[in-house]
């Protein structure tokens, strides 16, 4: 793995003359995730996916993205959100760059729920240009989060500021993580969560979805361990690889 942004431009050459052509990009967030969390939780764990990844593919990693749509979030200040159309768009940008020096295959490993719909769209404008490429929702996710859970979901699926997302920036940024903060919250959620905008502060004065206190560095380890190998599996399909 070479990673772009302590490389040269002739370790890029060599790298993508040796036949290593995928390329990985961590796109986060800069939104809310409580008290205790920092603003750049997303971003955080998606670079730590991302990078797995990239040493297991000997890829080149980009530097991430730190903003996303997030405008669910911005009621919080500290909350930076880029519409779905500029998301999209750099997506589509940054595929037609790394394309242009020889990348074949681009990965985005998406951090935030709220930059789902737009990188998708972006990925099937990239593919219909010609260019292969896929994005990763930390596949295996709930999965795990099944298994390492001490605390109920706040809603099912929903990671926000709660045991799991706590577990993995202890195990990837502990100095980031505030413990005396950490205080559960359970909102009572509308039916059609999920299926209208509605702006996380009208749910959660804290900002949290869910129990913190439980957190560990040990479920983060397991939580990523397992996303990024399932990670690997759907990278492997899809370039058609037993």
């Amino acid at each position: 793995m070479i990673e772009l942004a302590a490389s040269s431009w002739a370790q890029v050459r060599d790298h993508i003359a040796d036949g290593k052509t995928i390329a990985v990009l961590p796109f986060g967030a800069l939104e809310q995730h409580g008290p205790h969390l920092p603003l750049s939780t997303d971003t955080v764990q998606a670079v730590g996916v991302a990078t797995r990844v990239a040493e297991h593919f000997d890829a080149l990693l980009l530097p991430p993205v730190h903003y996303g749509e997030t405008w669910d979030n911005g009621g919080f200040p500290g909350t930076v959100s880029l519409s779905a159309a500029t998301v999209a768009a750099i997506c589509v940008d940054l595929a037609a760059s790394v394309r242009s020096f020889g990348v074949t295959t681009l990965v985005i490993v998406n951090g935030d729920y709220g930059n789902r719909a737009p990188i998708h769209a972006a990925v099937a404008q990239i593919v219909a240009g010609g260019f292969d490429a896929l994005v990763l929702d930390y596949p295996g996710l709930v999965e795990i989060g099944d298994r390492v859970k001490e605390t109920p979901w706040a809603w099912p699926g929903l990671c926000h500021a709660d045991e799991l997302e706590t577990s993995m920036v202890l195990r990837l940024a502990p100095e980031l993580v505030q413990p005396e903060l950490y205080a559960p919250f359970y909102p009572e959620m509308p039916a059609d969560f999920g299926q209208r905008p509605i702006r996380f502060d009208t749910l959660s004065p804290s900002g949290v979805f869910g129990d913190p206190r439980p957190s560990t560095a040990e479920k983060g380890e397991q939580i990523i361990a397992f996303v990024v190998e399932q990670s690997i599996v759907a990278i492997d399909a899809h370039l058609g690889r037993d």
